[in-house]
């Protein structure tokens, strides 16, 4: 038998999750980092790492992660449909935070800016603390679905939001088919 014959499959860790309220919960402090460790996802601290409902997807999908509800553990199926329950947008908003995963772009939750994601560059770990250029958010994203309508106004300010921090303003507009379309907005100063 040759080396490529050889080959073993690599086994690698896979975490339990509690599902509470819109979060998944993986404890221990080893755990967490470890789960976070991944590719940035959640946030550990505290002796746990604190999930969105499309990272603990997305990581169920890997089969990296398992997640109970009570003292049931949720299929990939069953943690989808409850997620939808628990958040009308997160069949629109895990296609894009899939897309954008497995185009290589580190994605966080962009709540602290009134949007779905924060994206950054390919290749960035996050870390606390003063960061380079590299590790600024190059992109905040907002998913929606074909046929979705809003102001000039509301427009504007996830245009000026963007700008303010230096990032690029996009829109990714999930169609029927389940297709994702980005659509870059900037601000033009006269």
């Amino acid at each position: 038998m040759g080396d490529s014959e050889k080959r073993e499959e690599r086994v690698e860790k896979q975490f339990d999750g509690v599902l509470e309220g819109n979060e998944v919960l993986v404890w221990g402090e080893r755990e967490a980092e470890e789960c976070y460790d991944i590719g940035c996802y959640g946030k550990a601290e505290d002796g746990r790492n604190v999930m969105a409902l499309v990272e603990a997807m997305h990581l169920i999908e890997r089969k990296r992660l398992v997640v109970k509800e009570g003292k049931s553990k949720l299929t990939k199926e069953d943690f989808h449909a409850r997620a939808s329950e628990l958040d009308k947008e997160f069949p629109q908003k895990y296609k894009v935070y899939k897309d954008l995963r497995e185009r290589g772009f580190v994605v966080r939750t962009g709540f602290k800016f009134g949007t779905h994601f924060r994206v950054y560059d390919r290749g960035v770990k996050l870390k606390k603390g003063p960061k380079s250029a590299k590790e600024h958010t190059k992109w905040i994203v907002h998913s929606v679905p074909e046929g979705f309508t809003c102001s000039y106004a509301e427009l504007s300010r996830a245009v000026r939001l963007a700008h303010n921090i230096r990032a690029t303003m996009l829109w990714a507009v999930v169609d029927d088919e389940g297709d994702v379309t980005y659509y870059h907005m900037t601000r033009i100063t006269p």
